[in-house]
Formats: structure tokens, sequence, C-alpha cells
């Protein structure tokens, strides 16, 4: 399993950026659960690591992507800033990595694949009220800004 970690606004020190422990990935999975108000790695554990791994912060500008192993010890801190800090975070796991029990996790289910005309055959069946969808002669958006 691996994360992306897209910025779409500037990742800032000052306005909480992502923090990751170098090589953390490297102790394996460690114990999750609800501590405090916050829900996060175990505490002593994650104590033990600050002391000897290297503290990196992932400063990024808008549309850059930051890939980091899923066992990478990672948190942010609080925007106090008056800047936003929006970023996205797209996690993938492989087909092999399936739970080893049944929980809030889904298990890998093989996709179906279908043509490419069942986009616009789905979309025929959503807007049936008479909605026009997928047609450029009632999109607004397409030539917006010309005369």
């Amino acid at each position: 399993m691996a994360s992306a970690f897209i910025a779409v606004d500037p990742n800032t020190r000052a306005n909480g950026c992502m923090q990751l422990l170098k090589r953390s990935h490297l102790m394996g999975r460690i114990e999750h659960g609800r501590y405090g108000e916050q829900t996060g790695a175990d505490p002593e554990r994650t104590d033990a690591a600050v002391k000897v791994l290297q503290l990196v912060y992932a400063e990024l500008e808008p549309g850059d992507v930051l890939f980091f192993h899923s066992n990478t010890l990672h948190r942010s801190d609080q925007n106090k800033s008056a800047d936003p800090r929006w970023s996205l975070l797209c996690c993938y796991n492989t087909k092999h990595n399936n739970p080893y029990k049944a929980s809030h996790h889904p298990f890998y289910e093989k996709l179906q694949k279908v043509p490419d005309s069942r986009i616009k055959e789905m979309g025929v069946k959503l807007f049936a009220d008479g909605t026009e969808f997928w047609d450029p002669a009632h999109d607004r958006t397409v030539g917006a800004g010309k005369a």
C-alpha cells in the first residue's frame, strides 16, 4: 500500500504542512487507536521514534505530490494561519493485500471492464427527465469567454 498526497494549496510550516519521520516505515505497522481527542499511532512508539528518526517537513506547492509508504509515520500541525492548506490524500493498495479479517476495509473485488460507451449510456439513464447531458451544444462551459 502506498499514499499519494497532492497539494491543492501551498503547504508550508506556517500553515501546518505534513511532517514525516524518515525511514519510519521500516518499523513495520504500528497499532492505531483513539488517544485523547485524536485517532493515530500508539504514542509510546511514536515518542520513541521521534527521538531517533529525522523529522522532515513536506513543504509543497500546489500540484506537488508526495508519495510515501503506508507505514511511514506522518502528521501535521493545526493550521493557525490565515492561509488555507487543502490537499488530497489518495491511498493505493494491491489486490494481494486484502485485510486478514473482516473489518471496515473492503476486500478486493475484480472490476468488470465495460466499453467507454457505457458512460454515455448511464448519462442517458440518469438524465431521462430531459436534462441535456454530454451534448456540447447545450454545455455552457464549452467555448466560455468567446463572443
